[in-house]
């Protein structure tokens, strides 16, 4: 009989719905035991379709972290909450999944480093972008040596008209930012991965705030979207330690003919280069004195690496996570390396409202 996993999901709200209780329904190894929900009807639906037939519902977190059969726990609450719930967790003995970003701002991201390291629990980001097909080719690549040094990367996640408008997302209290922590999040965070390269330098960025009717067109209404005090757009200039520079660019609304999905990136090495648009991925390269560029076909071929394996990101992110608590093994994103991406989008603020740059220490 294989081992179950109990799962406690704090917040049962959008991304729960969208993303984490479906992944995790599809993992044989795991059962929902426990929903949290300051909401408490949506804790109880959420019960009703994927907890187990004894599942516990609650309001207070703090009452679901007192089961002591509860081994991991989900929290995917507003960015505001983050920080306090995934620390309380991991002192209460659970690992735990947050979603991303890690943290509305970077000092409650390095609590959460800290708690980990202290409790020796996992702890681990939604970044499910390093999950796509595209991704964990590119990173073969990379890592076999095939681009040389990556020393140029342009992160990007750009929409014409798309401002979110449904729970906090246009709450700045709440979650901190606009575009720049909610979709920005996940582009920088790819492109650090696949560069291997954690040591911000410096960083210059500017947001702005400049269209009259930021709704218009808006294939989710408008609901306040022209009100909001957050940026609508934003650009930002990064450059690590070791020289490599980042060009970030970010948008929900931005009069642009070429909107760019989350999770893109281009990446430019001293032997060839490569770019995630779209879901697309291509390599570039010279070959026998000639410009040659290769799109990579990833909707077919390659071996699953487990049995009935999907290829769909939140799926992989789901069973990669409960492969590490199950096997005891590092999980894919590690807190260091997303504490550094809450560092430098901080900074991007940072600098955009003193109109300096960011050094690091």
């Amino acid at each position: 009989m294989s081992r179950k996993v109990k799962v406690g999901i704090i917040g049962c709200g959008g991304i729960a719905n969208g993303k984490h209780m479906p992944s995790l329904s599809k993992i044989a190894e795991v059962e929902m035991v426990a929903f949290c929900d300051i909401k408490i009807e949506k804790a109880k639906k959420a019960a009703a379709e994927y907890g187990t037939p004894d599942a516990k519902v609650y309001e207070d977190y703090k009452e679901l972290l007192k089961d002591e059969s509860i081994e991991v726990v989900h929290v995917l609450t507003p960015n505001r909450e983050h920080a306090d719930i995934t620390v309380d967790a991991l002192y209460a003995g659970k690992h735990v999944m947050c979603e991303k970003p890690m943290a509305k701002t970077a000092a409650d991201a390095l609590r959460m480093v800290e708690a980990a390291e202290k409790t020796g629990k996992k702890l681990t980001i939604g970044y499910q972008h390093r999950h796509k097909a595209q991704s964990r080719y590119a990173k073969d690549v990379i890592d076999h040596g095939d681009l040389g040094e990556i020393y140029y990367a342009n992160c990007l996640a750009i929409r014409r008209r798309g401002t979110p408008n449904w729970g906090v997302f246009l709450d700045e209290e709440a979650q901190g930012g606009g575009p720049i922590i909610d979709i920005a999040t996940h582009s920088l965070d790819l492109t650090l991965y696949l560069m291997n390269n954690y040591e911000p330098r410096l960083v210059m960025g500017k947001t702005h705030k400049k269209m009259e009717h930021p709704e218009a067109a808006n294939p989710w209404g408008d609901n306040g979207v022209s009100t909001t005090t957050l940026e609508e757009a934003a650009c930002a200039y990064i450059e690590m330690k070791n020289g490599a520079t980042i060009m970030l660019e970010t948008s929900w609304a931005l009069n642009t003919a070429e909107p760019v999905a989350e999770g893109s990136c281009v990446l430019c090495g001293s032997k060839a280069g490569l770019q995630i648009k779209n879901d697309n991925l291509v390599i570039n390269k010279v070959e026998y004195d000639r410009q040659v560029k290769t799109e990579v076909n990833t909707k077919s071929g390659g071996v699953a690496f487990y049995s009935g394996a999907s290829d769909k990101p939140a799926e992989v992110e789901a069973r990669a996570w409960i492969n590490s608590i199950i096997n005891d093994t590092e999980p894919v994103v590690k807190p260091r390396q997303a504490y550094v991406v809450s560092q430098i989008l901080e900074a991007i603020y940072t600098s955009s409202k003193t109109g300096m740059p960011v050094i690091f220490e």
